[in-house]
């Protein structure tokens, strides 16, 4: 009798810790914010508008745009204030949505992407797959930023760093 009931727990812990996981393929699949990609070509999105060149981390040459289209102004009822991308060969790699801090924003995402994890150093919840990270956090007293990042345009930036180096060491 205490096998059964032992496995019975077991069985239902796991069933438990697999609906409370994260489900990164719902995360893969949506691959960004509303109808903006990320890793999809700039001019893909409506109403964009170039606010500054840059180099991100000092070294690579990338754009910083605002969004501003009336698809982007609401999640449901909650308004936001803010979208923007950056983009590195016109590819999208950043997508950063402020919006107004209501609650519901954390369980619809929740409900989509299951329970997030927390970074305590950086007061920030997360939900991470194998293309991208979605990182959840206050940014003042009465908004909160939705941030989703790339890897695969990041791991783009690396590989033509090692480029210019190899450029380098074959013109010796």
């Amino acid at each position: 009798m205490n096998i059964r009931f032992v496995f019975l727990l077991v069985s239902f812990s796991f069933v438990a810790a697999l609906c409370r996981s994260q489900d990164t393929t719902e995360l893969d699949k949506r691959n960004g914010f509303k109808d903006i990609q990320l890793a999809t070509p700039i001019d893909s999105v409506t109403g964009y508008k170039l606010l500054k060149e840059f180099k991100e981390k000092d070294e690579f040459p990338a754009k910083l745009y605002e969004v501003i289209h009336p698809t982007y102004e609401k999640i449901g009822e909650v308004a936001v204030h803010k979208v923007e991308l950056k983009t590195y060969k016109d590819l999208i790699y950043e997508i950063r949505v402020v919006a107004d801090k209501d609650p519901r924003l954390m369980k619809a995402l929740e409900s989509l992407y299951g329970k997030a994890d927390y970074d305590i150093k950086n007061e920030t919840y997360f939900w991470k797959s194998d293309k991208l990270i979605l990182k959840f956090k206050s940014e003042s007293k009465h908004k909160l930023e939705m941030l989703y990042v790339s890897y695969g345009v990041h791991k783009m930036m690396k590989e033509d760093k090692s480029k210019k180096v190899e450029n380098i060491a074959n013109d010796f």
